[in-house]
């Protein structure tokens, strides 16, 4: 109700109220005329007049309080329905207290209206207050429909499951999506095909796309497009099939994005990515959005590609004020204006800044006052570190230092570090600096929780997971770029595998994992690590890519391999042998009480580190974080 009071009023809603007091007073005129004739209703029809308008003043105000007032016409369905037949039974009741109660008690010694005449008048109602919304609605479709069929949208196929099919038909009907016009469906269930969804027939199965679009040419109708719905890249679809089967047709090939984050239907490009993954994790966005609603959230590295990400997520999950951290101007500006351009509630602001700069970080922290800071920012390609060591240093650990501190300082409820598979037994500079980051923020996380008395203490966590597709630098953008150069792919070893996941997915998860850090039951779980299934052998998804691109491996594309570079190790894995893994009832996160040093060992281990780096001695660097990250195996060569 509160929202409807708050809702500012146009000239259209002025007219839908006036359109349903007068579709109001000719139910109860009609009615009243079907029931009554000759000296009947001439006796009856001054009172009746007489009692109208109060009546009619008083279904304005039910009207605009059920919603119908500002419900626009051209999205009407069911639900809608449902609040006009409300809104009639309480208008009908009305008429029966004032029937029953004020005008055969005051007015005439007998019932005026009657049974019958209200029966007929809730009918009545109910029909002329849905007949006209349901005829602009389909008004509005069929000029949608028109407009494609003499425009330029070209026709398409939609595969996937009726009900996700039925979203995209809707949001074509709405005007969401354009440029298209869907005329036949492809689905993976048996029992969809042969049916109509919104006017539109299941022509097949998903194999059947050759076959559809061959009879479709054969009636002079030249499909150019297929929509691939969520449920095309569900376990057991074959997603790439389809794509390989569309670019040989020549295809467009564009994706409905899953909608269960509240986003507005849209169509995007169909990227290899989609196609390489088991079925995403189901995200629980309720709890997301109760974690992050109204809070002030800080990104640091917000103009990276993970960063960038966990800044969508948590605007869209209704963030009061967001504040982007970012030492790369150019990056920082991007981030902004894509954040802008969404027209969101949220207070964005963004600051050119370097995590090193402690002074700095801290001075930005205690201006903001953040209530939970994601920090994504950190050096993280594996052979430049090999070769850049001190500035991984400077970065990964220091860098996270400078953030842990300046959060708790700041009095944050969380921080959440970003980490990395390749911190468990790290073989690499990238995995030593990310691990010790990990102990430096497992150390600070006991200590406050110890220190604390009186309120919940500051949490800080670190979550873990492998390659993001599509992420900077990460490999499929590499190999892509190979392709589209003719070749050949490098790979660096045959057997090389890795755990994957999509940027969207991470985030989604980092924010989930959050959420149970800081749930009323909090536990001393500090390290989490999302589930990313099984992992995949590089060779092969070069081989997929190669042939997702409608070339054939060592014919038009060769794989070459160019051997381990520094650092890297053939599997990944995600848990050391100290680190007992605990179920925390969350689907896609995994979790493991800390492995961690005292606070006073790691301090004289960052002293230490502070001088070696000023000094330049690789040597001292080295031996002291073997001696704070004990599993870490140096490579032979060193």
């Amino acid at each position: 109700m509160i929202r409807f009071m708050n809702s500012k009023l146009t000239t259209r809603n002025f007219l839908i109220a006036l359109h349903d007091t007068l579709a109001t007073a000719l139910a109860v005129l009609i009615s009243f005329f079907l029931r009554f004739e000759g000296s009947a209703l001439e006796t009856r029809l001054p009172t009746l007049l007489w009692i109208l308008p109060p009546f009619l003043i008083f279904s304005i105000i039910v009207c605009y309080f059920s919603g119908l007032t500002t419900t626009k016409w051209r999205f009407v369905s069911l639900p809608d329905v449902f609040n006009i037949i409300r809104t009639a039974t309480i208008l009908t009741v009305a008429l029966v207290v004032l029937d029953y109660v004020y005008v055969s008690l005051n007015i005439s010694d007998r019932f005026f209206l009657g049974k019958i005449t209200i029966i007929l008048y809730w009918f009545l109602e109910v029909f002329f207050l849905s007949a006209s919304r349901f005829a602009y609605r389909y008004f509005r479709f069929t000029r949608t429909q028109n407009k494609a069929r003499i425009g330029d949208a070209a026709p398409a196929l939609l595969i996937g499951l009726a009900a996700d099919a039925e979203i995209v038909l809707r949001a074509f009907e709405s005007g969401a999506i354009k440029q298209l016009r869907p005329i036949g469906i492809l689905s993976p269930s048996a029992a969809d095909r042969g049916q109509l969804i919104r006017r539109t027939p299941v022509l097949g199965g998903v194999d059947d796309l050759k076959e559809v679009v061959d009879d479709f040419t054969k009636r002079g109708i030249s499909i150019k497009r297929i929509v691939m719905t969520p449920s095309a890249f569900e376990a057991g679809v074959p997603s790439d099939s389809i794509l390989l089967e569309a670019r040989k047709l020549g295809l467009i090939a564009s994706r409905l994005p899953s909608l269960e984050a509240g986003e507005t239907p849209h169509l995007k490009p169909v990227a290899v990515e989609d196609l390489l993954l088991r079925p995403s994790n189901k995200i629980d966005y309720s709890r997301l959005e109760n974690l992050v609603r109204n809070k002030a959230i800080i990104v640091t590295g917000g103009g990276g590609s993970i960063g960038s990400e966990i800044c969508d997520r948590v605007v869209t999950f209704g963030a009061a004020r967001l504040l982007i951290i970012e030492n790369s101007e150019p990056a920082l500006y991007a981030v902004q204006e894509a954040l802008l351009a969404r027209q969101t509630s949220a207070t964005i602001e963004g600051r050119v800044a370097d995590i090193r700069d402690r002074a700095r970080i801290h001075r930005l922290m205690q201006e903001f006052k953040p209530n939970i800071v994601f920090h994504a920012a950190a050096l993280k390609h594996v052979p430049i570190l090999e070769r850049d060591w001190s500035e991984g240093v400077k970065t990964n650990i220091f860098g996270s230092i400078n953030i842990a501190d300046a959060a708790a300082a700041s009095g944050a409820d969380a921080m959440v570090m970003i980490s990395t598979d390749k911190a468990v037994e790290p073989v690499s500079m990238l995995g030593l600096t990310k691990r010790f980051a990990e102990l430096y923020c497992q150390a600070l996380d006991r200590d406050l929780a110890e220190r604390t008395s009186g309120k919940l203490p500051m949490r800080l966590i670190s979550v873990r997971f492998g390659n993001v597709l599509a992420s900077n630098g990460s490999v499929v953008p590499k190999f892509k770029s190979q392709i589209e150069a003719g070749g050949p792919v490098t790979v660096t070893h045959p057997d090389m595998v890795r755990y994957f996941m999509t940027i969207r997915e991470a985030c989604d998860l980092v924010i989930t994992a959050a959420t149970h850090a800081l749930s009323p039951a909090r536990s001393d779980v500090s390290v989490y690590v999302l589930d990313m299934g099984q992992p995949v052998r590089i060779v092969e998804l070069a081989e997929r890519l190669i042939q997702l691109s409608g070339l054939r491996v060592g014919h038009d594309i060769d794989i070459v391999y160019s051997g381990i570079r520094p650092g890297e190790r053939l599997n990944e894995i995600l848990f050391t042998g100290q680190e007992p893994t605990i179920d925390i009832g969350i689907a896609g996160v995994m979790a493991a009480k800390p492995n961690e040093s005292s606070m006073a060992a790691l301090r004289n281990w960052i002293d230490v580190l502070g001088r070696a780096i000023a000094d330049d001695e690789r040597g001292v660097v080295k031996a002291t974080l073997n001696e704070a990250v004990p599993e870490f195996h140096a490579p032979a060569s060193e």
